[in-house]
């Protein structure tokens, strides 16, 4: 795979615009975050007050232990016994731990408590658009870059559809360093600085460009498994990787952090107005650099006068000057869900029941996906926002729980391995009556079609999903 340089880049020029918005909403906007902030401030004065309530006896229905919804399984046995994390859940130790919309917004407006070095790779794709990878570098190795042979494992980070990289993303990368992992954030086309050079943004459920950049990745680092993880609607753009690619997917195992399931009703009205002004403010702002090469392609005028996400992603995607495309025909052809029962690689999602940005539990979490799916592991809190899941001001639950998931699933792995290559050599010993018939008790799942089918690992499925 070559990552030459860009033949062609357009003239990209900033264009003023300005908000649809009614004048009081900014100066409630502020008021609001001020609010915050102060609450914050009198958080950290009040340590005394904290070490007091660390004191005094909590009532049952004040712990917040996870509740693991799964299809019963060989891997889901081993979980449940191997992640201890799963079960002690985060501890309610800090005043706003029942605040959620300030667990969710500290994860967006704070800056991160740990300093993480990235260096950047920007890969050219197939139709010459171009996507980045920030790989995480620890401060002592100079940015320089672990080498191609490294056996260490990768993960793979994808941050929000809005290319927002928040706090979360970047103390997982922190994390992960510290975990001895290799992490590297996926960053579209032109979100957090990547150029735009063609005239195409992919779509909400699109996996081509990251489809890619893995098949990128695996080729330049082949001795290292890939683990990958979302937050928030970055699960969109995950859940449809895997499901297209089905067991040729590269990937070992996945995580998602505060997933969105129906993204259809949540682009119709699912988020509460305030974070929906944010996200459309945070969209302009970073489209307004290419409006004169955009505005080719797309109604500028109308896409700065939008007043919800869904006007917006109309706008960018269905009512273009190329194509007239239907709303509902839009999402059958990006919704994240349409190819779940092609995922062949188990799936952790960790959500809360107070978060504010996807709604209530029992109308947004396909439950029934997770108890009949042996692929997919629903772990439940009743406390952490959107994104947040904090143990305290310092440290992140949820981080603690994949990291650990994915050292699970490896040994899990390594343990099937180890028993099917033994089942093997005893069956060549029995015979070929025996090797006939421990052939044919060996059924795989049809590979789905995937343009870098190379290696066949996903050959523990035999006693994954018994």
């Amino acid at each position: 795979m070559s990552s030459k340089k860009s033949r062609c880049f357009m003239n990209l020029v900033s264009t003023s615009w300005h908000l649809a918005m009614p004048w009081w909403t900014p100066t409630v906007s502020i008021v609001f975050l001020a609010v915050l902030y102060l609450v914050a401030r009198l958080y950290f004065g009040w340590s005394l007050t904290e070490r007091c309530l660390l004191k005094g006896a909590q009532s049952p229905g004040d712990s917040d232990v996870p509740r693991l919804v799964h299809k019963p399984s060989a891997l889901a046995k081993y979980l449940l016994r191997s992640c201890l994390s799963f079960s002690a859940g985060a501890p309610c130790r800090c005043i706003w731990s029942k605040l959620p919309h300030l667990q969710t917004v500290w994860n967006v407006i704070w800056p991160p408590g740990t300093a993480v070095h990235f260096v950047r790779d920007y890969l050219q794709l197939a139709d010459e658009g171009l996507v980045a990878l920030d790989w995480a570098v620890p401060a002592t190795s100079g940015r320089r870059r672990a080498s191609s042979n490294s056996p260490a494992p990768i993960v793979l980070v994808i941050p929000n559809s809005f290319g927002k990289i928040t706090r979360n993303v970047v103390e997982l990368c922190a994390s992960a360093l510290d975990y001895g992992y290799r992490p590297v954030i996926f960053n579209r086309r032109c979100q957090n600085g990547s150029l735009l050079t063609t005239l195409k943004l992919q779509q909400f459920g699109d996996p081509s460009d990251l489809r890619e950049a893995v098949r990128y990745i695996r080729y330049k680092h082949p001795n290292a498994r890939l683990f990958t993880v979302s937050e928030s609607t970055g699960a969109g753009l995950l859940l449809s990787y895997l499901g297209e690619c089905g067991s040729s997917s590269y990937v070992t195992s996945a995580a998602c952090i505060s997933p969105v399931f129906r993204y259809q009703e949540w682009f119709e009205g699912g988020l509460p107005w305030l974070y929906q002004w944010f996200l459309l403010l945070y969209q302009k702002t970073w489209l307004s650099r290419y409006a004169t090469a955009l505005g080719q392609i797309i109604d500028m005028d109308k896409l700065f006068a939008t007043r919800t996400l869904k006007e917006m992603e109309e706008v960018l995607f269905c009512q273009t000057k190329k194509s007239n495309l239907s709303w509902d025909l839009y999402w059958e052809k990006n919704d994240p869900l349409r190819d779940v029962d092609e995922v062949a690689v188990p799936v952790l999602c960790i959500c809360s029941q107070d978060d504010p940005c996807r709604g209530d539990p029992d109308s947004t979490l396909p439950f029934e996906l997770f108890e009949t799916n042996p692929h997919f592991f629903l772990l439940l809190t009743k406390h952490g926002g959107h994104c947040g899941f904090l143990k305290n001001r310092y440290s992140t639950w949820s981080h603690e729980v994949l990291l650990e998931y994915f050292k699970s699933v490896s040994e899990f792995f390594m343990t099937e391995e180890r028993t099917k290559s033994f089942s093997k050599r005893k069956c060549t010993g029995s015979g070929t009556s025996m090797s006939y018939k421990c052939g044919r008790g060996n059924n795989f799942k049809r590979d789905s079609f995937c343009s870098h089918n190379i290696h066949d690992i996903f050959n523990w499925q035999r006693s994954y999903t018994r």
